[in-house]
């Protein structure tokens, strides 16, 4: 597939007015295609997709809601937005759906403005132990203006310490309890933060940014029936554009509404909005249901094979779509792992993992997911070669790209997205 087929007809005219933004984009397409893409939060969005995110769509100024706006002209974008909205709404069977923010952050954002003032508890997860920045980590606005209170994970088990979340809960009364985070290999129980919630008189937020695809494909328990509001990312499983969304229940409907427009933002996004109306037809297809079902598939078994090279895998393993792997086993640091499988042509994060000696920018872990791998149609076979591939460029590896171990590793990668490739070539 040439650049022009993959870009559109439009492409000449960019290579010849901005060569250097031009051969960007051919170089960035050539990186997906030319390795394995393990980042559990990141996936590859439809031809389709990306065709409403490159509309004239950009163009418009639509402060507002469809139907209420504070611009003339906006007939075709309401279209789109109620679209959006519909098919959200219909895909989590959901009370209510806003698609207008911008990101998973600015969703978060909303809910702290709709239900907290500055000085309010929020209860949520530490980021060392699985969390995310935005849940009131002091370096983000979430922890600056807001008191967070954080639990963490049992040591045995390393998964969430609920006993502790409980405790927690009764001492503080927070006026939100927060279920999410960002390197959470197992399942959430929604029933337990339910029922705490309603005991002390909270509201029951949860973060789906990661999981929410797999709820979208049926592949796990949805938290929708339980959770006051939902905010999630739409780039990850979901493999929409690169944005967020929100579903609540029908009685916090306005006030989320308000907080995300205008409270937290201004004028909405709306070719993004129309790609997530597209992403959101494709995700109530059959089609995508086997997805998210094979992405928990694959996520089990890679989990597994790496554990038998030694790399352990945090929790026993995992429910969803990534794991978390210990390294201090094999005697490698996170940040020497992810420099030496990018030697190799193999993309992943260091993590830290719970309880982690080390700082965060070197870690005692790495986060590996399967999203992207399995949307170009690999299967378990192809998760154990990844898995030989993995361990073989962090244990016996070298960050030098030019390293013995670092070409024989990036051969194998390339066989593999050789027979799996990205984004056809046709």
């Amino acid at each position: 597939m040439s650049a022009d087929t993959f870009y559109g007809s439009d492409f000449g005219a960019l290579e010849s007015f901005d060569p250097e933004i031009a051969g960007v984009l051919v170089s960035e397409l050539d990186r997906i295609r030319g390795g394995l893409q393990l980042i559990a939060s990141e996936n590859m969005s439809s031809p389709e997709v990306l065709t409403a995110l490159g509309s004239t769509l950009s163009n418009k100024y639509a402060e507002g809601y469809p139907g209420r706006r504070y611009y003339g002209g906006c007939s075709e974008v309401d279209k789109a937005e109620t679209l959006a909205i519909d098919r959200c709404k219909a895909l989590f069977d959901a009370d209510h759906a806003n698609v207008q923010p911008h990101s998973g952050a600015s969703a978060n954002q909303a809910v702290y403005g709709a239900f907290m003032q500055p000085g309010d508890t929020i209860l949520a997860m530490a980021l060392p132990m699985g969390g995310h920045l935005t849940h009131g980590t002091k370096v983000s606005f979430s922890g600056k203006w807001f008191n967070a209170v954080h639990y963490g994970v049992d040591k045995q088990t390393e998964d969430i310490d609920y006993a502790e979340v409980e405790r927690l809960a009764k001492e503080h009364q927070p006026k939100v309890i927060l279920a999410g985070g960002s390197a959470i290999p197992r399942l959430i129980d929604f029933e337990f933060f339910r029922k705490l919630a309603d005991e002390i008189g909270a509201i029951f937020w949860v973060d789906a940014a990661h999981f929410i695809g797999l709820v979208a494909g049926k592949a796990i328990p949805s938290p929708v029936p339980h959770a006051d509001v939902v905010t999630f990312t739409t780039h990850k499983v979901l493999r929409g554009p690169r944005s967020g969304a929100l579903v609540c229940k029908e009685e916090h409907a306005a006030k989320l509404d308000k907080a995300v427009f205008p409270m937290m933002q201004g004028g909405p996004q709306m070719h993004t909005i129309a790609a997530k109306a597209v992403n959101f037809k494709e995700c109530a297809t059959p089609d995508y249901q086997d997805y998210a079902k094979r992405v928990v598939e694959n996520a089990s078994v890679l989990a597994t094979a790496l554990g038998e090279k030694g790399i352990r895998p945090t929790t026993g393993g995992t429910d969803t779509h990534l794991s978390l792997h210990d390294l201090q086993g094999v005697g490698v640091t996170g940040a020497d792992a992810e420099a030496r499988s990018d030697a190799a042509g193999i993309v992943l994060n260091k993590n830290a993992i719970p309880f982690d000696p080390q700082k965060p920018n070197i870690a005692s872990g790495i986060r590996v997911g399967t999203p992207c791998v399995t949307t170009q149609g690999m299967g378990t076979d192809e998760m154990r070669e990844i898995a030989e591939l993995i361990a073989k460029a962090v244990t016996q590896g070298d960050a030098d790209p030019d390293h013995a171990v670092s070409k024989e590793v990036r051969a194998g990668v390339t066989d593999l997205v050789t027979r799996f490739p990205a984004y056809s070539r046709g």
